[in-house]
Protein backbone atom coordinates (compact mmCIF):
# COMPACT_ATOMS: atom_id res chain seq x y z
CA UNK A 1 0.00 0.00 0.00
CA UNK A 2 2.93 2.50 1.24
CA UNK A 3 4.64 1.95 -2.20
CA UNK A 4 1.73 2.40 -4.26
CA UNK A 5 0.25 5.44 -2.80
CA UNK A 6 3.76 6.82 -2.95
CA UNK A 7 4.14 6.33 -6.43
CA UNK A 8 0.61 7.40 -7.37
CA UNK A 9 1.08 10.49 -5.14
CA UNK A 10 3.96 11.49 -7.15
CA UNK A 11 3.09 10.26 -10.94
CA UNK A 12 -0.39 12.35 -10.59
CA UNK A 13 1.37 15.19 -9.20
CA UNK A 14 4.58 15.43 -11.18
CA UNK A 15 3.01 14.31 -14.45
CA UNK A 16 4.98 14.68 -17.47
CA UNK A 17 7.61 11.45 -17.79
CA UNK A 18 7.21 10.07 -14.67
CA UNK A 19 3.35 10.15 -14.58
CA UNK A 20 3.91 8.25 -18.41
CA UNK A 21 6.60 5.63 -17.09
CA UNK A 22 5.12 5.02 -13.65
CA UNK A 23 1.54 4.25 -15.93
CA UNK A 24 3.45 2.38 -18.42
CA UNK A 25 4.72 0.18 -15.47
CA UNK A 26 1.69 -0.12 -14.30
CA UNK A 27 0.12 -1.01 -17.18
CA UNK A 28 3.04 -4.37 -17.60
CA UNK A 29 1.99 -5.13 -14.02
CA UNK A 30 -1.85 -5.39 -15.04
CA UNK A 31 -1.09 -7.69 -18.07
CA UNK A 32 0.17 -10.39 -15.82
CA UNK A 33 -2.27 -12.35 -13.34
CA UNK A 34 -1.67 -11.65 -10.09
CA UNK A 35 -1.86 -15.24 -9.19
CA UNK A 36 0.37 -16.01 -11.29
CA UNK A 37 3.11 -13.42 -10.44
CA UNK A 38 2.58 -14.58 -6.88
CA UNK A 39 2.68 -18.36 -7.62
CA UNK A 40 6.35 -17.09 -9.59
CA UNK A 41 7.56 -15.30 -7.17
CA UNK A 42 6.90 -17.99 -3.90
CA UNK A 43 8.07 -20.89 -6.44
CA UNK A 44 11.46 -19.13 -7.07
CA UNK A 45 11.78 -18.26 -3.50
CA UNK A 46 11.17 -22.08 -2.77
CA UNK A 47 13.19 -23.09 -5.22
CA UNK A 48 16.28 -20.56 -4.46
CA UNK A 49 15.92 -21.23 -1.01
CA UNK A 50 14.95 -24.85 0.08
CA UNK A 51 15.83 -25.70 3.28
CA UNK A 52 15.19 -21.64 4.60
CA UNK A 53 13.90 -21.16 7.45
CA UNK A 54 9.77 -20.42 8.12
CA UNK A 55 10.18 -17.12 8.12
CA UNK A 56 11.83 -16.49 4.79
CA UNK A 57 8.72 -18.56 3.79
CA UNK A 58 6.89 -15.98 5.15
CA UNK A 59 8.49 -13.25 3.64
CA UNK A 60 8.58 -14.67 -0.18
CA UNK A 61 4.67 -14.83 0.78
CA UNK A 62 4.42 -11.63 1.27
CA UNK A 63 6.75 -10.54 -0.70
CA UNK A 64 5.00 -12.24 -3.47
CA UNK A 65 1.51 -10.77 -2.75
CA UNK A 66 2.46 -7.14 -2.13
CA UNK A 67 4.84 -6.85 -5.93
CA UNK A 68 1.13 -8.22 -7.65
CA UNK A 69 -0.96 -5.36 -5.35
CA UNK A 70 0.65 -2.09 -5.25
CA UNK A 71 -0.64 -1.35 -8.69
CA UNK A 72 -3.84 -0.82 -8.12
CA UNK A 73 -3.19 1.90 -5.25
CA UNK A 74 -0.89 3.63 -7.20
CA UNK A 75 -3.77 4.29 -10.07
CA UNK A 76 -6.35 5.23 -7.60
CA UNK A 77 -4.24 7.49 -6.16
CA UNK A 78 -2.91 9.02 -9.12
CA UNK A 79 -6.75 9.36 -10.67
CA UNK A 80 -7.67 10.90 -7.22
CA UNK A 81 -4.44 12.92 -7.75
CA UNK A 82 -5.08 14.36 -11.09
CA UNK A 83 -8.06 15.70 -9.46
CA UNK A 84 -6.38 17.15 -6.32
CA UNK A 85 -4.14 18.98 -7.86
CA UNK A 86 -6.03 21.66 -9.97
CA UNK A 87 -7.92 22.50 -7.13
CA UNK A 88 -7.97 26.08 -5.55
CA UNK A 89 -6.08 25.33 -2.25
CA UNK A 90 -3.40 23.63 -3.84
CA UNK A 91 -3.21 26.73 -5.96
CA UNK A 92 -3.23 28.80 -3.09
CA UNK A 93 -0.05 26.73 -1.51
CA UNK A 94 1.76 26.93 -4.54
CA UNK A 95 1.20 30.53 -4.82
CA UNK A 96 2.08 31.38 -1.01
CA UNK A 97 5.52 29.40 -1.85
CA UNK A 98 5.35 26.03 -0.47
CA UNK A 99 7.30 23.27 -2.19
CA UNK A 100 5.45 20.76 -3.90
CA UNK A 101 7.01 17.93 -1.75
CA UNK A 102 5.41 19.64 1.22
CA UNK A 103 2.40 20.07 -1.33
CA UNK A 104 1.79 16.58 -1.92
CA UNK A 105 2.59 15.08 1.71
CA UNK A 106 0.16 17.88 3.61
CA UNK A 107 -2.55 19.14 1.38
CA UNK A 108 -2.81 16.51 -1.41
CA UNK A 109 -2.36 13.05 0.38
CA UNK A 110 -4.70 13.34 3.28
CA UNK A 111 -7.25 14.49 0.07
CA UNK A 112 -6.42 11.38 -1.11
CA UNK A 113 -6.69 8.65 1.80
CA UNK A 114 -10.38 8.07 1.35
CA UNK A 115 -10.36 5.96 -1.90
CA UNK A 116 -7.00 3.93 -0.40
CA UNK A 117 -8.99 3.13 3.27
CA UNK A 118 -11.80 1.30 0.70
CA UNK A 119 -9.57 -0.19 -1.99
CA UNK A 120 -6.63 -1.36 1.25
CA UNK A 121 -9.99 -3.12 2.90
CA UNK A 122 -10.67 -4.81 -0.84
CA UNK A 123 -7.04 -5.80 -1.02
CA UNK A 124 -7.16 -7.62 2.40
CA UNK A 125 -9.85 -10.13 1.11
CA UNK A 126 -7.68 -10.18 -2.39
CA UNK A 127 -3.84 -11.06 -0.05
CA UNK A 128 -6.07 -13.97 1.83
CA UNK A 129 -7.42 -15.27 -1.10
CA UNK A 130 -3.99 -15.66 -2.93
CA UNK A 131 -2.40 -16.72 0.57
CA UNK A 132 -4.46 -19.59 0.44
CA UNK A 133 -4.67 -20.49 -3.21
CA UNK A 134 -0.50 -20.86 -3.03
CA UNK A 135 -1.18 -22.45 0.11
CA UNK A 136 -3.37 -24.89 -1.70
CA UNK A 137 -0.91 -25.54 -4.82
CA UNK A 138 2.18 -26.14 -1.92
CA UNK A 139 4.27 -22.57 -2.45
CA UNK A 140 2.30 -20.77 0.03
CA UNK A 141 2.56 -20.89 3.61
CA UNK A 142 5.10 -23.74 5.23
CA UNK A 143 2.71 -26.84 5.77
CA UNK A 144 3.57 -27.04 9.73
CA UNK A 145 1.86 -23.48 9.41
CA UNK A 146 -1.63 -23.15 10.31
CA UNK A 147 -3.44 -22.02 6.71
CA UNK A 148 -7.09 -22.38 5.27
CA UNK A 149 -5.24 -22.98 1.75
CA UNK A 150 -3.02 -26.10 3.29
CA UNK A 151 -6.31 -27.39 5.27
CA UNK A 152 -8.77 -27.40 1.98
CA UNK A 153 -5.69 -29.13 -0.23
CA UNK A 154 -5.26 -31.97 2.88
CA UNK A 155 -8.93 -31.93 3.00
CA UNK A 156 -9.33 -32.70 -0.62
CA UNK A 157 -7.90 -35.69 -0.22
CA UNK A 158 -10.49 -36.87 1.60
CA UNK A 159 -13.16 -35.80 -0.30
CA UNK A 160 -14.64 -38.50 -1.79
CA UNK A 161 -13.75 -41.05 1.23
CA UNK A 162 -17.06 -39.38 2.83
CA UNK A 163 -15.34 -36.90 5.15
CA UNK A 164 -16.38 -34.48 3.36
CA UNK A 165 -15.73 -31.37 6.37
CA UNK A 166 -12.75 -31.74 6.13
CA UNK A 167 -12.63 -29.71 2.78
CA UNK A 168 -16.41 -27.78 3.23
CA UNK A 169 -15.60 -26.07 6.58
CA UNK A 170 -12.01 -24.07 5.55
CA UNK A 171 -13.28 -23.58 2.52
CA UNK A 172 -16.65 -21.66 3.94
CA UNK A 173 -14.55 -19.96 6.87
CA UNK A 174 -12.20 -18.58 3.90
CA UNK A 175 -15.62 -17.30 2.07
CA UNK A 176 -16.98 -16.02 4.68
CA UNK A 177 -13.52 -14.29 5.65
CA UNK A 178 -13.86 -12.54 2.27
CA UNK A 179 -16.94 -11.69 2.23
CA UNK A 180 -17.14 -9.87 5.44
CA UNK A 181 -13.49 -7.96 5.10
CA UNK A 182 -15.93 -7.00 1.36
CA UNK A 183 -18.61 -5.89 2.97
CA UNK A 184 -16.48 -3.91 5.77
CA UNK A 185 -15.30 -2.34 2.63
CA UNK A 186 -18.42 -1.23 1.11
CA UNK A 187 -19.14 -0.13 4.24
CA UNK A 188 -16.96 2.31 4.65
CA UNK A 189 -17.26 3.58 0.75
CA UNK A 190 -20.42 4.70 2.00
CA UNK A 191 -19.54 6.12 4.99
CA UNK A 192 -17.14 8.30 3.56
CA UNK A 193 -18.59 9.08 0.03
CA UNK A 194 -19.96 13.23 1.34
CA UNK A 195 -22.53 12.64 -1.42
CA UNK A 196 -24.41 9.80 0.96
CA UNK A 197 -25.02 12.15 3.72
Amino acid sequence: MALGVALGLLSGFRGGWIDALLMRLCDVMLSFPPILVALLIAGVGRALFPNAHESLAFGVLILSISLTGWVQYARTVRGSTLVERNKEYVQAARVTGVSPWRIMVRHVLPNVLGPVLVLATIQVATAIITEATLSFLGVGAPPTSPSLGTLIRVGNDYLFSGEWWITVFPGLMLVLIALSVNLLGDWLRDALNPRLR
